[in-house]
């Protein structure tokens, strides 16, 4: 077995080919993780889709063909072709594949780093994942280690200490274009978690913010959380021509705002659309308006970035030291129960010759315990050199494998757990 990670993200794709990339909305998820987990060589799989990194996790048995099936399935979504997706794509396996997975739940790999939003992302994708069938124990062990490590991250250093994510570096943004936010007006669409955070980000500059979504009761119920107006979503090529300032994030796949809904205005407009693929299609300068794209906020995460140097370091320590504790763990995990197989075998089979040796008369029935003392400490002797290659050598990605073949060999029955079964002489602390 093996785990991979398939990544595409600010680093290595613009944001065109993100837009393209992406997963709008759980349905397009799940037929996409149906149809991988479909393929002979991936046997679990999850799907992170957000707005600065398309990534696939999966466990498999052939890493290449796994791969090969993750770029025929992004071609065909997404009409770019495989040597381009080739070209672009990060790619992660056994141990890279954990260090990655650990640092992007940790928010060390984010465009904004030390951002909480992610964790939330990963656990709503695992979430998805696990409740329809893509991912079972594999991916779960991955999963699990990762949230602790991203929680040991933030309670260890003060790379989260000041919540950053990209909502809050646009009204950042907003507020180095404007200065004093104070008595401002904003429009925010859409519902998602980065309209919540930007509401909560505008309200605290004491911004009258005003929230809009198809669903009119979603924006409703975030505008009494953020005490914020609401306006219905039909209003909406009006209300874009109202406001100095426009926050969108949104799901949907084609723009919401189009150049033929925006009128002129004297005031300097500043817009942010924060969405992948984009809500707002137009040339910018033809209408006075500042706009901003993801990719825009660089300078202000980069900034972020050279602030949290220290603490990124201190944090890329803790990665390295979760990954070494998740690949020792995962080998005992794995490894434990066989080697105590292989003891209690190795004991039944000392009774039984012991005792046949003694039923048959080879010699008297006084010499029984040191019949069975003997068979006992030979078959030790064998043993445990074996026994310590297998703890001590055995590369975890192929330990299943290891499992399989010795359980085969011994002819385990299905359903006994021989993990139970006692065992006199086990060595000590095994």
């Amino acid at each position: 077995m093996h785990y991979l990670i398939v990544s595409f993200s600010h680093k290595n794709s613009t944001l065109s080919v993100r837009e393209k990339l992406a997963f709008v909305d759980e349905s397009a998820q799940l037929d996409a993780m149906t149809v991988l987990k479909s393929s002979l060589s991936i046997s679990e799989v999850m799907i992170l889709s957000t707005c600065n990194r398309v990534e696939i996790f999966c466990s498999c048995n052939d890493t290449e063909a796994s791969i090969d099936t993750i770029f025929k399935l992004l071609s065909n979504r997404s009409g770019l072709s495989r040597e381009e997706l080739h070209e672009r794509a990060d790619i992660f396996d056994d141990e890279g594949c954990i260090h990655h997975l650990f640092s992007v739940a940790s928010s060390l790999d984010s465009m904004v780093v030390g951002e909480t939003q992610i964790a939330g992302q990963l656990k709503d994708a695992f979430r998805l994942s696990s409740e329809n069938g893509c991912s079972a124990q594999k991916i779960a062990r991955a999963m699990n280690f990762a949230f602790k490590c991203a929680a040991e991250v933030r309670n260890a250093t003060n790379i989260s200490s000041k919540p950053v994510s990209v909502a809050s570096v646009a009204v950042a943004k907003a507020k180095e274009s404007l200065g004093d936010l104070e008595g401002k007006k904003a429009l925010v669409i859409g519902s998602g978690e980065m309209s919540v955070i930007t509401c909560k980000h505008l309200s605290a500059q004491g911004v009258d913010v005003t929230m809009m979504n198809r669903t009119f009761e979603k924006a409703e119920s975030i505008a009494q959380e953020c005490n914020a107006m609401v306006r219905p979503y039909d209003e909406i090529e009006y209300a874009i021509n109202e406001y100095e300032l426009l926050f969108t994030s949104t799901g949907s796949i084609q723009p919401i705002i189009t150049e033929e809904m925006i009128r002129p205005r004297d005031m300097r407009r500043h817009w942010f659309d924060m969405a992948v693929p984009r809500d707002i299609e137009c040339d910018p300068s033809s209408w006075n308006i500042a706009l901003y794209y993801v990719d825009d906020l660089q300078e202000i995460v980069s900034e972020n970035i050279a602030l949290r140097e220290d603490e990124a370091k201190l944090s890329y320590v803790i990665v390295r030291r979760q990954v070494a504790q998740f690949f020792e763990w995962l080998k005992t995990l794995s490894i434990e129960p066989l080697v105590k197989s292989l003891y209690v075998r190795a004991d039944e089979a000392s009774v039984s010759e012991s005792a046949r040796v003694i039923a048959n008369g080879y010699l008297p029935k006084e010499y029984e315990h040191v019949v069975r003392k003997a068979t006992a400490q030979a078959l030790k002797r064998f043993l445990h050199p074996i026994a310590s290659r297998m703890r001590d050598g055995s590369d975890p990605m192929q330990v299943d494998a290891l499992i399989q073949s010795l359980s085969f060999l011994m002819e385990q029955e299905e359903g006994d757990d021989l993990s139970q079964r006692s065992c006199t002489y086990l060595p000590k602390g095994k």
